[in-house]
């Protein structure tokens, strides 16, 4: 594997943190989006408000600011970055939560996986909320929906 293939290692394989000092400060934007999946009856308790640990979707929408704010605590190799702006928004289907998050930043590298962590955080606590009416709930579909800023440019996942 070589150093430019995996910028998280060195040239003997081991891990490293990426320097990127040497990059000038740039907006930088990411969305990621997933979804929870459930039973109708819990996705019309969360949209009533009716899941008496209380309003699922707002406490959501507060733990994936956290998480956001939080990604370099959670994965080693990740840069903590100066978060300028956490979006996070729910669709309700008849048997799904769809989050979607946006996080903002000027900074010398993406945030890409501060979208991802927000994302999965915010399904987490919606699955930690309702877990008691619907032990079947499953998270999936967690993907990196867009990018842009830094070298590489614009990204844009094509739908499925």
């Amino acid at each position: 594997m070589s150093d430019a293939t995996f910028s998280h290692l060195d040239p003997l394989g081991r891990a490293r943190m990426v320097d990127v000092t040497p990059k000038e400060p740039t907006h930088r934007r990411a969305m990621a989006r997933c979804k929870v999946f459930m039973q109708p009856s819990t996705t019309a308790a969360i949209a009533n408000r009716e899941v008496k640990k209380g309003d699922v979707l707002a406490v959501a929408r507060v733990a994936g600011i956290q998480a956001a704010k939080r990604t370099s605590d959670m994965i080693p190799l990740c840069h903590p970055l100066l978060i300028g702006s956490v979006t996070i928004n729910f669709e309700i289907g008849d048997a799904f939560v769809a989050v979607e998050c946006h996080v903002d930043t000027i900074d010398r590298t993406g945030v890409e996986m501060e979208a991802l962590h927000a994302c999965s955080v915010a399904a987490l606590t919606i699955y930690d909320m309702c877990k008691s009416a619907d032990r079947e709930m499953v998270i999936g579909d967690l993907t990196l929906w867009e990018k842009s800023g830094g070298r590489q440019g614009t990204y844009r996942r094509a739908a499925l």
